[in-house]
């Protein structure tokens, strides 16, 4: 079995899967993705596979930099996804977007 290149809470799988949701925000050390890459997508909580996604570009954002679209492409409002971040990267003032489709 081929390991996972990078996993999402459970709770967002749903709308990857119906792509919903087409970016993640994460920190600089899921930063060296790049457009093209192909990634198998596990749960964060168990590692269990769910989909494959392609990366289509990934780019330094910071909180404040944040707007409606982002939010809409996470499926959520921008408060709400503000305040995701915050919690996830509580200590970091960048982020990269990573924008992906999903492709299987």
């Amino acid at each position: 079995m081929q390991p996972n290149e990078i996993t999402f809470y459970q709770r967002f799988e749903a709308d990857i899967l119906a792509g919903r949701k087409t970016i993640t925000i994460r920190d600089k050390s899921e930063s060296h993705f790049k457009a093209g890459d192909i990634l198998r997508v596990g749960r964060f909580e168990d590692n269990q596979y769910f989909c494959t996604i392609e990366v289509l570009s990934v780019s330094p954002i910071t909180l404040d930099e944040l707007t409606e679209q982002h939010a809409k492409q996470e499926n959520m409002g921008l408060d709400k996804l503000k305040e995701v971040i915050k919690t996830i990267y509580p200590n970091e003032h960048e982020s990269w977007i990573i924008n992906f489709k999903l492709i299987g």
